[in-house]
């Protein structure tokens, strides 16, 4: 047998309280599955008090909060079913800085068997992506980072057949030697189908525990405690604990669950499902047993082993590919069965099986059996409660000054830079590594809209839209404003295409929780996420907080306590479409309507890409959030396109108003198109640069003849700032006139080029 050495972070304190739980000093299993679940990684023991203090997680949309392990959304009715979207966040940073390929495609494996064993039918991924500056000192790094990354979500997600719905992208030297991998997985899962992780209570006979996949081996031994600490102290050895994907297993075992939950639903045979994560088996019987109310009694002897391991790294090692199910013994051979002779699953992957491997008990233990030894007999409560960290916050910094920003470029010129850099670039190259398309529920594709839009529940018209968005540069500068800005945006993206929020699900991406100053950072974007839930609010339901449904925190992404990352929540969004027909796309659309401006100009430049690009740092004071008039544009704009009134939408952010009409024109159309602007009318008090460039939010929508009225009143009465600037033009060309003066004048064919080659050297063919 290999010897492999316990990897232990636990502090002192905490090996004195599981000596304390167990009345007993611990055995080397127990020593290494304490540490691995009560790492932040799992635990959430820095995190969990300011979540609970500060998140909706209820509310009339939501079918189920973050108690699972994922929350579901309530999408529709449909023929007398009701549907609900499933939805999960994970982060997989460390494991992708150290191997990019295999870490982000174990990402997506992971995120996907959190939708998966809840009943879901997996109905697309995203992937939220922040990388290294690939033309600064560690550029070559950050690059090969990024390839692979891409490589591995491409190789993992279009193998296993489920469409890539987008995400975003930021490079900043702040990620050089911390990438950022989120990932998120949709499902649609009919709500009286949905299976719990947890034993049922409502059992009439003897449970067992029957574990599913790949053969245990020792690959991602001690993944959950390398996410719980800085990057720099590991090394090469922690490449062990990065899991080794295999998607075409997981498709195989998608489709077999699919059957058994289809078949216990049919047969009302109660059952529960989890899968196999942090933490391995022990983490994953223990919470199922603890949900239920029981214990679990684990023989190792019986596990399947890919090779020999000691019993301490069986227990927790986080092999890819696994589930494990809660089964009455009377249905055990029918499910053993459709597995390991319906399916054949031994035939997909060497050692690959359904097995018999414990049993729930009525004494709320988790006792694990080694070669006839008891080497484990913990309370299944003390092991899933968690320990819990008090960390102190760092004082407020002041206040970002605001900066006045005079230009006296070449305003195009400037422009075409921004659009050319690989934070303004189009995220095209990107997409084309991915399979967009599989399963034929696209109506609109990652890139063509602020959000991409799906038909999930066939022969349904009602769509759903998802988008992804956070903002790092402005969580340096205000870590408050990172979670509010990256909930407005998301609303504005989502009220872009037509859609009305449902809910959201977070990941909350920092360094270390043990310096006050990042642990404030992390409450204050806490704080952030939950103002803007209440300020922007459900459109339909007056009151009432956008939820948050589900998520995950990671902290420690730094190399060095000097070097933590920008903070990065990052926000995944969900809304509805009630006619998929009425879905708005960014591409203007006909010559001679109108362009109007939805939401005043202010001349806050911080964070913007203005700054990054153009100065080369981060600038002063971000934009606030502007809570009632943020509220006002987007339901009003949402409204808008519900009742097909918009011809085109962009909401206005990264680059400001300029880029969002430059990215309207430059668009691919089946006619030539373009616009010509002015810029008197609103922000007379701004400089040119400070009206163009500003990333306050707001909308750029095109109008068609007939209704201009209408919009001008109802803008009014809700009190949205609405201005008409100018008109789509049948000229393919972007101009800007400031009072007489064209000011701008691009080519929107150059404006397409730029923007497709800023990122087609770094992501094509990969």
């Amino acid at each position: 047998m290999r010897e492999i050495p316990l990897d232990i972070s636990l502090s002192d304190n905490e090996k004195d309280e599981v000596k304390r739980l167990l009345g007993r000093a611990p055995s080397p299993v127990e020593l290494q599955l304490f540490d691995v679940l009560w790492s932040e990684h799992c635990s959430y023991k820095s995190s969990k008090p300011t979540l609970k203090e500060y998140l909706p997680t209820s509310g009339p949309t939501v079918l189920q909060g973050p108690e699972e392990d994922a929350g579901i959304l309530h999408f529709t009715e449909w023929q007398g079913v009701k549907y609900g979207i499933v939805i999960a966040h994970e982060s997989h940073n460390h494991p992708s800085q150290i191997l990019p390929v295999e870490g982000a495609a174990t990402g997506i494996g992971g995120v996907v068997r959190d939708v998966i064993c809840m009943g879901g039918e997996l109905i697309g991924v995203l992937d939220p992506l922040r990388f290294g500056d690939p033309e600064g000192p560690n550029g070559a790094r950050s690059r090969r980072i990024a390839q692979g990354v891409v490589k591995g979500i491409a190789q993992y997600g279009n193998a296993l057949g489920v469409p890539n719905l987008g995400g975003d992208l930021f490079f900043d030297r702040s990620f050089d030697s911390n990438c950022l991998v989120n990932v998120v997985a949709l499902g649609l899962v009919e709500a009286d189908r949905v299976v719990p992780s947890a034993v049922p209570r409502n059992r009439k006979e003897p449970y067992v525990f029957i574990l599913v996949g790949k053969p245990t081996d020792s690959s991602g031994f001690g993944g959950a405690t390398m996410a719980s600490k800085d990057l720099e102290e590991e090394g090469a050895e922690s490449k062990g604990a990065v899991q080794v994907p295999d998607p075409f297993l997981k498709r195989v075992l998608n489709v077999a669950l699919a059957e058994l939950f289809d078949t216990a639903h049919r047969r009302r045979i109660p059952i529960g499902c989890k899968d196999l994560g942090a933490g391995g088996i022990s983490c994953m019987a223990s919470e199922i047993a603890e949900r239920g109310g029981v214990g679990v009694e684990i023989d190792l002897d019986l596990v399947p082993l890919a090779e020999e391991i000691p019993p301490h790294v069986a227990a927790v090692a986080e092999t890819q590919e696994r589930y494990g199910l809660a089964i009455p013994e009377s249905f055990v051979d029918d499910v053993l069965a459709l597995f390991n002779e319906q399916y054949d699953l031994p035939s997909i992957y060497r050692g690959a099986q359904a097995k018999v491997v414990g049993r729930f008990t009525e004494v709320e233990q988790l006792r694990i059996l080694w070669k006839g030894d008891r080497v484990c007999d913990a309370s299944v409560a003390a092991i899933t409660t968690g320990a819990e960290a008090v960390r102190p916050e760092g004082p407020s910094p002041a206040p970002a000054l605001e900066r006045h920003h005079d230009f006296d470029g070449d305003l195009g010129e400037a422009l075409m830079k921004m659009l050319g850099s690989s934070n303004g670039a189009s995220a095209e190259p990107l997409f084309r590594s991915y399979d967009t398309e599989v399963m034929g529920n696209a109506v609109i594709r990652p890139g063509e809209a602020d959000a991409a839009v799906i038909l999930p529940v066939h022969g349904c018209p009602v769509g759903a839209a998802v988008t992804v968005d956070g903002n790092p540069w402005i969580g340096a500068l205000d870590a408050r404003l990172g979670g509010a800005h990256a909930m407005t945006e998301a609303a504005r993206n989502l009220a872009a295409v037509g859609a009305t929020p449902l809910g959201v699900t977070d990941c909350l991406n920092y360094g270390s929780p043990e310096n006050p100053e990042v642990f404030r950072q992390f409450v204050e974007g806490v704080r952030g996420i939950r103002e803007a839930a209440d300020g922007i609010g459900l459109r339909d339901h007056p009151g009432s907080p956008i939820p948050v449904v589900s998520g995950n925190v990671s902290f420690y992404n730094q190399s060095d306590s000097e070097n933590a990352v920008a903070p990065s929540p990052i926000i995944c969004m969900v809304g509805t479409i009630v006619d998929v027909s009425q879905a708005v796309t960014l591409r203007l659309k006909q010559p001679g309507h109108a362009l109007y401006l939805v939401g005043e100009r202010y001349g806050e430049l911080g964070g913007s890409l203005y700054h990054h690009v153009i100065h080369g740092d981060r600038g002063g004071k971000p934009p606030p959030v502007r809570y009632e008039e943020e509220r006002a544009a987007i339901h009003l704009v949402s409204t808008w396109g519900e009742e097909g009134l918009l011809s085109a939408a962009h909401d206005i952010s990264r680059g400001g108003l300029l880029a969002a009409l430059a990215e309207m024109g430059a668009a691919e159309a089946p006619h030539p198109i373009g616009a010509t602007i002015k810029i008197d009318d609103f922000g007379q008090d701004l400089s040119i640069a400070e009206r163009l460039f500003t990333e306050s939010g707001g909308f750029l929508i095109e109008v068609g003849p007939g209704e201009e009225e209408r919009f001008r009143r109802e803008a009014g009465e809700a009190g949205v700032p609405l201005f008409r600037i100018g008109e789509a033009t049948s000229e393919r060309r972007i101009r800007i006139r400031l009072g007489d003066e064209t000011i701008v004048d691009l080519e929107c064919e150059s404006i397409r080029r730029v923007l497709d080659e800023g990122l087609a050297a770094l992501f094509t063919g990969v």
